[in-house]
C-alpha cells in the first residue's frame, strides 16, 4: 500500500530535525515501512496497519510541536514509550507496551531497555555527557550502551562510534597468538563485535569499520587522541588502573558521548587493588554532567540460572 501525507500549518524542518535526524528516528520505529520525506510531502510504503500506526505517530508528533519550540529525540522516543516529556520528571513506565525501545536489529526484533536501571541509562543519556553503569554480569549494561551508540550513529548523532576495552585476560593464560595485531587482539574485544553484529547489517558493518566509522580498539589505543562528535564506549573499565581510567576520559573531545562499563566483582588484574574504577566513580561524584547508575541482580536478563549463580557466589564472597 502507498499513501502520501502533506504536511499544513507546520514548517517540516520543524518536524525532520536537522538532516531529518528526528524523522529517520521515527521511520526506524517502523521497520516494515518505508517512508520517504521531500518538502511537505510524505510518502509512505508498506502495510495497511503500518501506514496507520506510523501516521498516528507522526500527527502525535506534529501535536506536540504546537506544544513546544523545538523537538528533540527525547520526544520522538516519549511517542513510543510512555514517558514524560522532561527527562526529569522521574518513574519512567515499565507496564507492557511502553518498554522503551531503543531500536530494532537485524530480525527486526525491538531492542528495549527493558529494566529500571537500563530505562535509567538511556533517559540519562539525554541529559549526561558521561555515564557510568556498573553491576554484575547480566545485566544488560554494555549491550544497552551499544544500543543506544548505534542509534547515535544511524540518527547522524555522532560521526564515530568507538568500543574499547582494556585488553586483560579472565583468569587464564593465553599464551601466544599467531596472526597480525588485530587477529591477536580480536579475542579480547569479541563481545562487542558479537553486540554489532547484532544490530548492524553485516555487509554495513564491514564497510563501517573499512572506513573508521566503526573503531574496535584496545584501550591502550586510547592514548594521545581527541574524540570529537564521537560515542565512546569503554567496557571492563574494573580492569582499568586509575590512571588508565583518566586518560580515557580526558579523551573526549566536543559534542562526544562517553559511556564506562563495568563490574567490580570481575576484576581480572593481578591485584585486585589495582582496579581504579570505583576509586575513579568516587573521585568525580558531584561532578555536573556525569551519571551515575548503578545495576544490580534485578537488571539480569541473561537465563534466570544467572541470577542464582551470582546469589551462590556473592554468599561465599566469590569474586
Amino acid at each position: 500500500m502507498e499513501k502520501k501525507i502533506v504536511l499544513q500549518d507546520v514548517d517540516p524542518v520543524d518536524i525532520y530535525g536537522v538532516n531529518n535526524r528526528l524523522f529517520d528516528m521515527l521511520t526506524s520505529r517502523f521497520p516494515k515501512v518505508k517512508a520517504v520525506a521531500r518538502g511537505s510531502e510524505i510518502t509512505i510504503l508498506g502495510p495497511e496497519d503500518e501506514i496507520e500506526a506510523f501516521e498516528a505517530k507522526l500527527n502525535a508528533l506534529i501535536a506536540l510541536r504546537r506544544t513546544k519550540p523545538i523537538l528533540n529525540e527525547y520526544d520522538v522516543d516519549s511517542l513510543f514509550d510512555g514517558r514524560a516529556r522532561n527527562p526529569e520528571e522521574g518513574a519512567v513506565d515499565l507496564s507492557e507496551g511502553h518498554e522503551h525501545i531503543i531500536l530494532y536489529n537485524n530480525d527486526g526484533r525491538a531492542i528495549k531497555a527493558r529494566t529500571p536501571n537500563q530505562q535509567r541509562l538511556v533517559r540519562e543519556y539525554y541529559t549526561h555527557d558521561l555515564l557510568f553503569a556498573v553491576g554484575p554480569a547480566g545485566t544488560g549494561k554494555t549491550y544497552t550502551a551499544i544500543a543506544l551508540a548505534v542509534r547515535a550513529l544511524k540518527n547522524r548523532e555522532v560521526k564515530r562510534l568507538i568500543l574499547t576495552r582494556p585488553a586483560v585476560e579472565a583468569g587464564e593464560r593465553l599464551g601466544f597468538l599467531p596472526g597480525d595485531m588485530k587477529e591477536k587482539l580480536d579475542p579480547y574485544l569479541q563481545p562487542l563485535y558479537d553486540a554489532l553484529q547484532d544490530m548492524i547489517p553485516a555487509k554495513r558493518l564491514q564497510n563501517f569499520m573499512e572506513e573508521g566509522i566503526i573503531q574496535i580498539a584496545p584501550l591502550a589505543y586510547m592514548r594521545g587522541r581527541t574524540l570529537d562528535k564521537a560515542f565512546v564506549i569503554l567496557d571492563e573499565a574494573q580492569n582499568t588502573s586509575l590512571g588508565q581510567l583518566k586518560m580515557f576520559l580526558t579523551r573526549m573531545g566536543c559534542d562526544a558521548k562517553f559511556i564506562v562499563t563495568g563490574d567490580a566483582t570481575q576484576i581480572d588484574l593481578p591485584r585486585k587493588s589495582d582496579s581504579g574504577l570505583m576509586r575513579g566513580m568516587e573521585i568525580l561524584k558531584g561532578i555536573k554532567g556525569i551519571s551515575f547508575i548503578h545495576f544490580d541482580k534485578g537488571d539480569i536478563v541473561r537465563h534466570p540460572l544467572v541470577t542464582r549463580i551470582v546469589d551462590a557466589f556473592d554468599k561465599e564472597n566469590v569474586d
